[in-house]
């Protein structure tokens, strides 16, 4: 308990220093902003932002993007309750019951509860990071080279299993985002590997050029070829910012469910926000039977439970990467790339070596969240009035700041026009209806789970059975292998489809 409270002393001692204070500020703003702005989510904001991640000390850097990430949940909500317009992907499912409470003239009970039960997860789950994540890197110490290659697998078939769509196309994206990773020089024989005669690849692709590319500037490609809808029109009048006592006795009963629902799938490989509010989502229909007929007619359980679940996942999902350094999901393969661009080896070692770094992190969240309450309800009329603004007005300045961002890396040209090709392609993974996330993922772990192989073959010398000789290793190829059979299996596709589908 005393080490628990040390740590919380030096988390709140970086995270409550005033430069930390403002960063936190600023990235829970700008998450909210862009959770506000349909077509703009967290993961081409942190792309475009990661540039910028250079200049700033590590802890400050980890401390914007995460307030980033958590913020967007916060903001998505409310285009999702007063246009019926999801600004983040993982409030889709609050446009069901939310804007239905809206039009009954109850917008502001809806975004008060959706404020309230994210504030209450968001809190609880970065308390169960403080409070599991020393343990969790203890275990990860005991890790050795063919565990984390083995771990790895499993993370790659996790994020497979999880991905929207055809399983065949997350595969791919696996494979492609794995290959992009060898692109460079091979660091055991000094070969350049892969680099088609360009001396610029001769140090691989910077994962910045490919988040900025595929994630940031291939999204504002689909979404000019989507847009033209007025974002203004419909938008719900927001009346009085409270809830009646009937509306608390509903609530908190589903708040407590997606807390303990997102903070769970949160740790899964490929888990986090999205999966978490559909999973609270589909739950509460089943366990709230005495208002069965009210869910998709303004039901307070099918925005309190979704809500909840949302923040909760998106924090939890930090578990995995703080204490193992393996991403569950793209968002934190970004703030791995952030790290390694610090210098920052990720690990389980990060948190003994740099505890400022992690609990100055983690701590921020407390404060952040806090933050966000006092930022989203008395704004609510600002962030209403942004979605007047013309999309077309908007995504020059965005493109131009990429630019700038991914020159400013390397002060390569090579760069900039690299990203250009991958933001054509990352529109063409849209069209064509790859999800590009396995691919972060793939470009992200391939490095490593390649380092891992290759010393554990040397150590072993050159018997592959020591990935099975490893109790540890051994049991996660075992998970690896139940995965794969799950996906053969046509019952589990059969309900995955539909899953998605729905």
């Amino acid at each position: 308990m005393s080490s628990f409270i040390d740590n919380l002393t030096i988390g709140f001692g970086v995270a409550l220093q005033p430069y930390n204070l403002l960063i936190c500020f600023v990235g829970t703003l700008v998450g909210t902003l862009i959770g506000v702005l349909p077509g703009l989510g967290p993961l081409a904001t942190m792309a475009m932002l990661l540039p910028v991640t250079m200049y700033l000390p590590p802890e400050s850097a980890l401390i914007m993007l995460a307030g980033i990430y958590y913020g967007a949940q916060y903001g998505g909500s409310t285009t999702a309750i007063l246009v019926n317009l999801p600004g983040e992907s993982s409030s889709a499912v609050t446009c069901i019951d939310g804007y239905q409470m809206a039009r009954q003239g109850r917008a502001g009970a809806a975004l008060a509860t959706a404020a309230l039960a994210s504030f209450f997860a968001g809190t609880v789950s970065t308390l169960i990071i403080a409070l599991f994540s020393p343990s969790l890197a203890q275990v990860g110490l005991a890790f050795h080279a063919p565990d984390y290659f083995s771990l790895m697998v499993l993370g790659l078939i996790g994020a497979v299993v999880l991905a929207h769509g055809s399983v065949i196309k997350a595969v791919g994206m696996v494979f492609l985002g794995l290959l992009l990773g060898l692109v460079g020089t091979d660091v055991t024989s000094g070969a350049t590997r892969f680099n088609f005669g360009y001396l610029e690849l001769s140090d691989g692709i910077d994962f910045v050029v490919i988040a900025v590319g595929v994630f940031g500037l291939g999204e504002i490609i689909s979404n000019l070829a989507n847009r033209g809808v007025d974002r203004t029109e419909g938008i719900a009048k927001v009346n009085r910012l409270w809830l009646t006592l009937d509306d608390f006795r509903r609530s908190w009963p589903s708040t407590l469910r997606g807390t303990a629902i997102g903070s769970a799938l949160g740790l899964l490989p490929g888990g986090g926000a999205l999966l978490s509010s559909f999973a609270s989502y589909t739950i509460e229909k089943k366990v709230s039977k005495q208002y069965t007929s009210q869910f998709g007619h303004g039901a307070i359980e099918g925005v309190a439970g979704p809500e909840a679940a949302n923040n909760a996942g998106a924090q939890t999902s930090f578990i995995p990467m703080l204490t193992l350094g393996i991403p569950s999901n793209v968002i934190m393969a970004m703030m791995i790339g952030a790290m390694m661009m610090q210098g920052i080896v990720p690990g389980p070692q990060v948190m003994t070596d740099r505890p400022t770094l992690v609990w100055g992190m983690i701590c921020s969240m407390w404060v952040g969240n806090l933050m966000l309450v006092i930022i989203n309800l008395p704004m609510i009329g600002v962030w209403i009035r942004l979605l007047s603004i013309p999309y077309r007005l908007l995504f020059p300045a965005i493109i131009v700041f990429c630019g700038i961002g991914v020159y400013s890396v390397g002060n390569s040209s090579f760069d900039v026009i690299l990203t250009g090709v991958f933001a054509i392609v990352g529109y063409l993974f849209i069209k064509f209806g790859c999800e590009p996330a396995p691919l972060a993922l793939g470009f992200v772990l391939g490095p490593l789970m390649e380092e891992n192989l290759r010393r554990s073959m040397l150590l072993s010398r050159g018997d592959p059975m020591v990935f099975l000789s490893r109790p540890i290793s051994a049991t996660l190829l075992l998970a690896s292998l139940a995965l794969l059979i799950l996906m053969v299996v046509p019952t589990f596709r059969r309900n995955r489809e539909e899953a998605f589908q729905e």
